[in-house]
């Protein structure tokens, strides 16, 4: 696990949540608390659609945009490279669609991957002649040696995520990024479980495919996530075609005036009813927040609170991965009880998630000292019930 350089920690920001006292909630992975800024956003947006007539011509583009350079900013990005897309599944689709393989070559994926971009890779290739790699992590081995082992000139993609979504386990995928570039390779990042949390160096990554939730690790409302694209792939094929995409849809009266030419940039990537009057401005106010806060603070802060979590179990002879991310961990309790333990951190008003071997631990800057206090004593009385 590495720290930003130079950060300096975020205080407890507790009181920016609508957490009650009494609730240790480790589950961001999952699924974000909103932000009560959001919440106020939320309302607001929610009075407004139900006045339709205070909604402009402008409306229509003005949020979104606002919402893509924000994201974009956030990840060292260019607005134009981003497409607005609902979920992760939405975002791989798009990267399958305008990717190649040539028969018998390779898809790589991780051993115990996130669903969406797995079944995405299956029908990929089904329709290629390509067949999915699937790279399993050896005792003692990282997921960057096992990737870096696996990958070879008949890889044709590589599709993976910077930790990965069980565990937290982090990969380099700056030296993986380098490795696929040399043997010809196209590189899928999923983001959905780091971008927010971890700094993403574009210009070094140079990914030709981005996706990210934005109801994870950006704090944001369900629907609404992410997709960069790389220059090289912006004239392709988009998933959908739908007006407000094509070139001149701001003026509505020449709608009709049908155009063959899109929106600059990754724009044609975009889901059709992108501009969400009721969620959007949810989204505006999460990225507003992270700006403020900046990831690599985030990162060294919440590196801060999993280190301690990471002492404990280790104290309690409970496995964590290392090289982890400094955002998550997975504690590692036996198979046979995993879900009893869950089941009992529950009812102690503990909430993480149950992912593969581990328990999920995903905590955020309303994470306070007594809530890791909390986690531990509920930790331990279930464990010692099992």
């Amino acid at each position: 696990m590495t720290s930003p350089v130079g950060s300096e920690l975020l205080p407890n920001a507790r009181e920016l949540f609508d957490i009650p006292d009494g609730i240790a909630y480790f589950n961001t992975a999952s699924l974000a608390p909103t932000l009560r800024t959001g919440l106020t956003a939320g309302e607001t947006a929610l009075h407004r659609r139900a006045q339709p007539w205070r909604i402009q011509s402008a409306d229509w583009f003005s949020t979104a945009e606002e919402r893509r350079a924000l994201f974009a900013d956030l990840i060292g990005a260019a607005a134009d490279d981003i497409a607005l897309v609902p979920a992760a599944s939405y975002g791989f689709a798009v990267a399958a669609a305008n990717l190649t393989a040539r028969a018998g070559s390779r898809v790589l994926v991780l051993d115990g991957e996130y669903p969406s971009g797995i079944y995405t890779w299956w029908r990929f290739a089904e329709r290629t002649g390509a067949s999915v790699l699937t790279v399993p992590r050896e005792p003692g081995q990282t997921w960057t040696e096992a990737v870096l082992d696996a990958l070879d000139d008949t890889v044709a993609v590589v599709s993976v995520p910077r930790v990965h979504w069980t565990d937290g386990a982090l990969l380099d995928l700056d030296r993986i990024a380098e490795t696929t570039r040399s043997v010809g390779a196209a590189l899928v990042v999923d983001a959905s479980q780091s971008a927010g949390a971890i700094p993403i160096d574009m210009h070094t990554l140079r990914p030709d495919f981005l996706v990210s939730v934005g109801y994870k690790w950006l704090l944001g409302p369900f629907g609404l996530g992410y997709l960069y694209v790389a220059p090289a792939h912006q004239q392709g094929k988009p998933l959908e075609e739908n007006w407000i995409l094509r070139s001149d849809s701001e003026d509505f009266a020449r709608l009709v005036d049908y155009r063959a030419e899109y929106q600059p940039g990754a724009r044609r990537f975009d889901a059709g009813a992108r501009t969400a009057f009721e969620l959007t401005p949810m989204a505006i106010a999460a990225l507003e927040q992270l700006s403020v806060w900046s990831v690599p603070r985030i990162a060294v802060t919440l590196a801060a609170t999993t280190a301690r979590i990471a002492s404990a179990a280790r104290e309690r002879g409970l496995p964590v991965p290392a090289p982890r991310g400094p955002h998550m961990l997975g504690i590692t309790v036996p198979a046979v009880i995993q879900q009893r333990v869950v089941a009992a951190l529950e009812q102690a008003n503990v909430f993480v998630g149950a992912r593969g071997p581990a328990i999920r631990i995903s905590p955020h800057l309303h994470t306070t000292g007594a809530d890791i206090d909390q986690l531990l004593t509920a930790l331990d009385a279930a464990l010692n019930r099992a």
